[in-house]
């Protein structure tokens, strides 16, 4: 008699399809849990993205209303016409839930249509790597104004801040610096207002260098001589003095004949400005004494007649 084949076993339908179901089930919970896990990484990396710079100032609505109150009512009484509420709605806008790299001129523009006004001739005073102590000298001297003189400055100056995507719309933790991305709310911010300063100078205007600097002055790259220089009007501006100022007991690194003072010369020269260059001005260079009276380059200054 022939061997009969092994018997097959078979399973229970009902089993079978508990099998079936309970893989499906579980291919679906991956699914979710992978895209619960991928949602949340991209809400980390778009709204949650540590920068390098500090986050906006607190309470910042606060601050600028009231150096914006502070400016048209005790330092520039005759902007009383300017709507301080108007201009901080008009700077919110322009930054809140918005990414902060990816902030436009346009962004701004209402702003400062709002917040800009006539700067008297003979008055602007530009600066690069003389922030302390040109900002000393205007407020001894109010016979020149800096950009952070004027309404905008004022309010925005030493001042950050940078919008988010996600609620509550601004971060307050961190925001980009300009090597992280150009088109941050701080820099489109400072490139604009110094744009509208420079265009709105006449007559005379100054500039404060720093001739202690090891690389140079003046430098194509700053604020001054990327934007400033390039708004200033021929038709508006007479002339262009330019203010070398070493520190005291400092390095003199660079002359009036020095290498970056000839590229801003010629830069001058080929925008058809007159210019004069003056090492060490000396209402400036006084005081720079001021905390130096001691000091061997002071007691030289105060000896001049």
């Amino acid at each position: 008699r022939p061997a009969m084949p092994p018997r097959r076993t078979k399973w229970p339908r009902t089993a079978l399809l508990a099998g079936i179901a309970a893989l499906l089930v579980s291919l679906v919970v991956a699914a979710v849990l992978a895209s619960v896990l991928t949602r949340g990484k991209q809400e980390v990396g778009a709204h949650r993205l540590k920068w390098r710079d500090r986050g906006t100032t607190r309470s910042l609505q606060e601050v600028m209303l009231g150096r914006c109150y502070s400016y048209v009512a005790a330092r520039q009484p005759a902007l009383g016409d300017k709507d301080c509420l108007k201009i901080w709605e008009s700077l919110k806008q322009a930054f809140v839930y918005k990414n902060p790299c990816n902030i436009t001129a346009e962004d701004y523009q209402p702003l400062m249509d709002l917040a800009s006004h006539p700067i008297p001739c003979n008055k602007s005073l530009f600066w690069s790597k003389t922030n302390d102590l040109v900002h000393r000298y205007t407020k001894s001297n109010h016979n020149f104004l800096t950009l952070e003189d004027t309404l905008l400055g004022y309010m925005a100056d030493r001042v950050s801040w940078c919008g988010d995507p996600s609620a509550p719309g601004i971060n307050y933790e961190s925001c980009p610096k300009r090597t992280e991305c150009e088109s941050n709310p701080i820099s489109v911010f400072w490139k604009m207002a110094s744009k509208m300063f420079a265009a709105a100078a006449c007559g005379v205007v100054q500039v404060m260098l720093n001739g202690s600097v090891e690389a140079g002055a003046f430098r194509s790259s700053s604020i001054f001589g990327s934007i400033e220089i390039s708004n200033l009007n021929p038709d508006k501006v007479s002339a262009v003095q330019i203010w070398l100022m070493h520190d005291i007991g400092g390095p003199q690194s660079e002359s009036c004949s020095g290498h970056s003072i000839k590229m801003l010369k010629g830069i001058l020269e080929e925008r058809n400005f007159k210019f004069t260059c003056e090492e060490n001005h000396r209402p400036v260079q006084l005081l720079q004494c001021v905390n130096n009276p001691d000091h061997a380059d002071c007691r030289l200054c105060s000896s001049e007649t």
